[in-house]
């Protein structure tokens, strides 16, 4: 039975890579990118296999029109795994075709929409599974859900690692949602890769390759001695704990609840 595999943001970076190795593990990979050229431009770089899915991320309306690509592409098979890699670090303050901070409503907003959307899809998998790509920059996040719109004075970083706190909260909080189904969920770390968020919102640094960057994606949408381990976090392909305010249920429930009135 073939396996099919979304990888969000697959157009260059870590997400191609991903993309590029999950076929060469026998993956059918729908390559998400934000325009239809851009996409198609991408999974023929990916393999004969490859399927171009877009839509912009900025605007929930392209992203719920996203899932329904997805569902049309798969015809009634199974999403194997929904890998949410795409991101974006902004330096001003932006706002998204929705009104949102253009970094939350991107990194976290935009990935909570697509999940539940695509929920179904996945649950058809004899084991799903819900990667989403987080960072290290998560331990210094200041998730206040009292300024989610980042309106009180912006910090590009501070922003950036409160969206990836965000993204390990919702994971935790997805896996609680789904005990007792076939579905598990993960967050994790990439690495310090050379990518070009890396470049703007770090400047220059030593950093790995981007086959390096796709490492801990592929190992939490492959690894069978993962399928009865959820909400968990990863970096280099193995379990670390996340930070104190990222285990947070009371913060993660509050989450939950702002994204679903943000997004209805």
């Amino acid at each position: 039975m073939a396996l099919h595999a979304l990888v969000t943001g697959a157009t260059d970076g870590i997400g191609l890579a991903t993309a590029k190795e999950l076929d060469q593990r026998g993956f059918t990979v729908l390559v998400h990118g934000r325009s239809e050229a851009k996409a198609k431009a991408a999974a023929a770089q990916v393999g004969e296999k490859a399927l171009a899915v877009w839509g912009d991320l900025a605007d929930l309306k392209q992203v719920k029109a996203l899932a329904g690509q997805v569902e049309a592409a798969l015809g009634g098979a199974a999403l194997d795994v929904l890998i949410n890699n795409a991101g974006v670090f902004e330096t001003e303050r932006r706002e998204s075709a929705d009104g949102h901070e253009l970094t939350m409503a991107v990194n976290h907003l935009a990935p909570f929409v697509l999940t539940q959307a695509l929920l179904p899809a996945v649950r058809r998998a004899k084991q799903g599974r819900v990667v989403n790509v987080a960072s290290t920059a998560h331990q210094r996040g200041k998730l206040d859900l009292s300024d989610f719109e980042q309106k009180r004075g912006f910090d590009g970083y501070t922003v950036y690692a409160s969206s990836k706190q965000a993204n390990v909260l919702f994971t935790r909080a997805l896996a609680r949602r789904l005990e007792g189904t076939a579905v598990t969920t993960y967050s994790l770390h990439p690495g310090v890769i050379a990518t070009k968020l890396l470049k703007k919102g770090f400047g220059a640094m030593q950093a790995g390759t981007l086959s390096q960057g796709a490492e801990t994606s592929v190992y939490c949408a492959t690894a069978p001695e993962l399928a009865q381990v959820s909400g968990r976090y990863y970096s280099d392909s193995r379990e670390v704990e996340a930070a104190p305010q990222a285990r947070d249920e009371k913060l993660e429930e509050a989450l939950w609840a702002l994204s679903e009135k943000l997004t209805a």
